[in-house]
């Protein structure tokens, strides 16, 4: 098998932080808010991902022009009762997402790039993860803290005991994630990830538009934005992250007074790590609470952070692109698609 692709690894940042970037790069699938109308996706490299409850497809455009497909099971980490339960299932639903999302990646870089669509190896996915994972942490955990640390050293911020410290801190992660989003914007090969983000969302926007048969014309005409894209999650787990991070950390350093100041602030900087499990599933919730609210007042002010970002982590796509999502969304439904599906013509891959 030939090395996945270097590019991979911003993907598969972004699907951590949120993506966690998008959640992301994404992302969640809809079942539970469109019982009749249960697809989600994921963008992945000159292709979409698709999922429509335990079934998953990959559709991605070769060199020479051709669209591949392939079906798979969705890989569950979630299959426990109470990991299903509200509250608990943000997390599980994160990391299977993550899981999936990444081989996903892969597949689809090895088919762009003339190779086979080989599987990664376990210790392979391991180490993206692994690599993913802590490029996200010190990104987005490490540097803010670390700045914030500064500023209190010269007198501008409060110690971790008060509230500024956290507002100074959540100030500077908000700040890198935008400026991380309009960095990699800007890289070719991550520009048209995006767009291939905006075909996924018009072509599930023409499915559950319910006007007929879902083909380009229809699909061009919807909106790239969607209120159930892990964009949104990402800002509900930035927000959410602020706010406990300015109540518990300030509580636990009542009864937690290290006096070895390199120790205080590591010890700080894991309980923010471990944290992220009970804020993952807040933010799940969150959203889908968002999402369920539908076009009234409230429901407009929760969604308009997370539809705004979303016009810098979607570009236009063009009638190629949207093709490949209609090939995605096809082999995604199968034989329950409420209204048709009309994909152009591509070729299967077996799945083994």
């Amino acid at each position: 098998m030939k090395d996945f692709h270097p590019s991979l690894l911003f993907p598969g940042l972004k699907a951590v932080v949120g993506y966690g970037l998008r959640a992301p790069l994404r992302l969640f699938s809809a079942a539970d808010e469109c019982e009749s109308l249960a697809v989600g996706g994921q963008a992945v490299m000159e292709g979409v991902m698709m999922r429509n409850g335990s079934r998953l497809a990959i559709a991605v455009r070769k060199a020479d022009g051709s669209i591949v497909a392939q079906i798979r099971p969705w890989s569950s980490l979630s299959r426990s009762a109470v990991l299903k339960k509200p509250f608990i299932r943000g997390f599980p639903i994160l990391l299977e997402t993550l899981i999936n999302g990444i081989k996903a990646l892969n597949f689809s870089a090895e088919l762009a790039l003339e190779g086979e669509g080989e599987e990664l190896k376990p210790w392979q996915l391991a180490i993206t993860l692994i690599t993913a994972i802590g490029f996200a942490v010190l990104l987005f955990v490490v540097t803010p803290h670390l700045i914030t640390v500064g500023l209190n050293l010269i007198g501008l911020s409060g110690g971790m005991e008060g509230l500024s410290f956290h507002i100074w801190d959540g100030l500077f992660k908000a700040t890198i994630f935008l400026g991380y989003i309009l960095i990699i914007s800007r890289l070719p090969d991550i520009r048209r990830v995006f767009e291939y983000h905006g075909a996924e969302h018009k072509a599930i926007w023409a499915y559950e538009s319910g006007k007929g048969v879902v083909d380009i014309v229809l699909a061009s005409d919807q909106s790239r934005l969607h209120p159930r894209c892990g964009t949104t999650f990402m800002l509900f787990v930035l927000a959410i992250s602020i706010i406990l991070h300015a109540v518990l950390v300030p509580l636990i350093l009542l009864f937690w007074r290290p006096d070895n100041v390199f120790l205080k602030h590591a010890g700080i900087v894991c309980i923010k790590l471990i944290l992220m499990i009970p804020i993952s599933a807040l933010a799940y919730e969150a959203i889908k609470y968002a999402a369920g609210l539908g076009d009234g007042v409230t429901g407009r002010l929760l969604r308009a952070p997370g539809m705004l970002l979303q016009k810098l982590t979607t570009r236009e796509p063009d009638a190629s692109q949207l093709e490949v999502a209609l090939v995605a969304l096809h082999e995604a439904l199968g034989n329950e698609a409420a209204v048709p599906v009309q994909p152009p013509s591509f070729s299967t891959l077996e799945f083994f």
